[in-house]
């Protein structure tokens, strides 16, 4: 378990290291692409209610991986052995399946993160939690961990843990960027 673990954390670094150097040093022509238009698309998350960018690079499951390809236009791979790496090595994204229109996969609300760059508990390795409004609440946008857990705690809503596992990387964080 130890060497999985170790394994996993490896990947992890590995795939996050390529995706940020190709983004930050991406010639401004390669294969008639262009510097800006072609790379991967930051997309707005939210933390402790204040806005991150992050990208989408590659998840464990193909029909997650073709909904964010879809969703940002750029492709996104899929690694299956993703979905291997140890739950004590990920950090949770959550994700809303309906409720307030906004930009995230599902056409709603942001994303919101369980950790930023620079806190001990941060990996680009998210676990997604699938989050849904139930019937009789009125939706808002929540843009905490703590709020949406808050709400869940009222019967407002319902978390549901995945076995989906998306690497995606934050490049701007309150207080501070890549």
């Amino acid at each position: 378990m130890r060497y999985a673990a170790v394994g996993a954390l490896a990947l992890a670094a590995v795939l996050t290291g390529y995706a940020i150097v190709y983004l930050a040093t991406a010639p401004p022509q390669r294969a008639g692409m262009s510097a800006t238009s072609d790379l991967a698309p930051s997309v707005r998350g939210l933390y402790r209610g204040a806005d991150v960018l992050f990208v989408h690079t590659e998840a464990s499951d193909r029909s997650v991986a073709e909904m964010l390809t879809a969703m940002t236009g750029r492709r996104v791979l899929v690694v299956p052995s993703l979905a291997r790496v140890p739950g004590g090595l990920l950090a949770d994204v959550y994700v809303f399946t309906n409720g307030v229109s906004g930009t995230g996969p599902f056409g709603f609300q942001p994303d919101v993160f369980s950790s930023v760059p620079g806190e001990p508990g941060y990996t680009p390795l998210r676990s997604v939690v699938l989050v849904t409004w139930t019937g009789s609440a009125t939706p808002r946008v929540l843009g905490s961990v703590e709020e949406i857990r808050a709400a869940a705690d009222r019967g407002e809503l319902s978390l549901r843990r995945t076995a989906v596992v998306v690497n995606m990387p934050i490049l701007a964080w309150p207080g501070g960027h890549r």
